[in-house]
């Protein structure tokens, strides 16, 4: 959900590059989510956010971005399709426009951010969806993330319907995350079954 990986060069990106990736992906979502749940969890969409919110809410597109350029750089740069390379101009874009977007947002209220952060979830999950869809034949074991992009893009479409409502708050956004957490496990185990079945 949201955090879509993208490579420049979908045939050359390996299963073993993928699962490194995303475990990477896992450890950042779940150190994310305890911060804001200890931390963050209590403000809701009209208060302003404190300092440590508004760090952790620009944090977590920053890093989508620099995820997809590692997983570029993994995959070799310059050897992947121009349709390929498009969708991953595409998703840096869209990361660092969120991140400017957010650094504006969190000197608003909570509700702006989760406002921002909704409609980055939507655009990046169907980023991820079409990734996803692509990849299968190249790498397999994608309905995970196909799963995930999917949710992603409804659960961006609530958060931004929803973000100016009493009872919006940052759980909600933390319990998203965690749940992205899950799938891209889910897709590392998935990928070590299909690599085993092709020794």
């Amino acid at each position: 959900m949201t955090h879509t990986t993208i490579t420049s060069t979908t045939t050359t990106t390996t299963p073993s590059g993928l699962r490194s990736l995303y475990l990477i992906r896992v450890a950042f979502s779940l150190i994310w989510v305890a911060l804001v749940f200890t931390t963050s969890a209590s403000l809701v969409s009209t208060d302003k956010p404190t300092v440590i919110a508004a760090v952790l809410l620009v944090i977590y597109p920053l890093w989508d971005v620099i995820a997809t350029l590692l997983e570029r750089h993994m995959a070799g740069a310059g050897s992947g399709s121009g349709s390929t390379n498009r969708v991953t101009t595409v998703n840096i874009a869209l990361g660092l426009a969120t991140t400017i977007g957010m650094i504006i947002a969190v000197f608003s209220t909570i509700g702006t951010a989760l406002l921002v952060f909704g409609i980055w979830a939507l655009l990046s999950g169907a980023i991820q969806l079409v990734v996803a869809i692509r990849r299968r034949r190249t790498v397999g074991a994608q309905w995970p993330m196909i799963i995930s992009g999917g949710l992603s893009v409804l659960a961006g479409a609530n958060f931004a319907a929803t973000s100016a409502s009493a009872t919006s708050s940052l759980s909600t956004v933390a319990g998203y995350s965690a749940f992205g957490a899950f799938w891209f496990l889910v897709s590392v185990i998935a990928l070590s079954i299909r690599g085993r079945r092709g020794h």
